[in-house]
């Protein structure tokens, strides 16, 4: 960042009085600009407790590959409303959130995933602009070495868990209160060109 957003001046790159992370301050008026994670929301649609809705993307990354429907949370709206927004812009599906199922961290890219278990209240779904192809998946079809994103696989492996009230610590996942929680230190683009996190391990 080289100039001020506040005041169109020059910023150099310090670490602010009473801070501990490098930060861009402008030179003429003090602005501190601030740099923080992005969070993405999305949602698992499950059908008649059956199936999972998936979107084939149509933009990178990942073209192609299935994904679940989310993205960017918005300004000014609740997580479980972008969950719920994003559903609607990516696979046109009406859903109704049942409970924060998975909180994936990706520090590399200073991103955080909060995705919700949901129902799917009616098989009027289609492709959003944002998507190629959308369909329902059983646990036994779901097409693992085609999963976009090692944040998706991994929600996936878990959406009929038996054990989720159940509190654990393993060394792949962490479960709390029924949340399973995860830091992925990973490049993401290794699980879209090879798909190695896709695969089912055991549990």
């Amino acid at each position: 960042m080289e100039y001020c957003s506040l005041c169109g001046k020059g910023t150099e790159r310090m670490i602010p009085k009473g801070d501990t992370h490098h930060r861009y301050v402008c030179s003429s008026c003090g602005k501190i600009h601030y740099s923080n994670p992005k969070i993405i929301v999305g949602s698992i649609p499950i059908w008649e407790k059956k199936k999972v809705l998936l979107c084939k993307r149509s933009i990178e990354p990942g073209f192609g590959l299935w994904t679940l429907p989310s993205g960017f949370m918005e300004n000014h709206e609740s997580a479980e409303e972008g969950a719920i927004r994003e559903t609607r812009e990516e696979a046109r599906a009406n859903i109704q959130i049942q409970n924060l199922h998975t909180i994936y961290s990706i520090p590399h890219l200073s991103q955080v995933y909060l995705l919700f278990s949901s129902i799917l209240m009616d098989s009027n779904f289609s492709p959003g602009e944002e998507t190629l192809e959308v369909k329902l998946f059983g646990k036994d079809e779901i097409p693992w070495d085609q999963i976009a994103f090692s944040s998706v696989a991994f929600s996936l492996r878990h959406i009929w868990d038996k054990n989720r009230e159940q509190i654990e610590d393993k060394p792949e996942r962490t479960v709390y209160s029924g949340c399973f929680i995860k830091s992925d230190q990973k490049e993401e683009s290794e699980s879209i060109k090879k798909a190695k996190l896709n695969r089912p391990i055991s549990s």
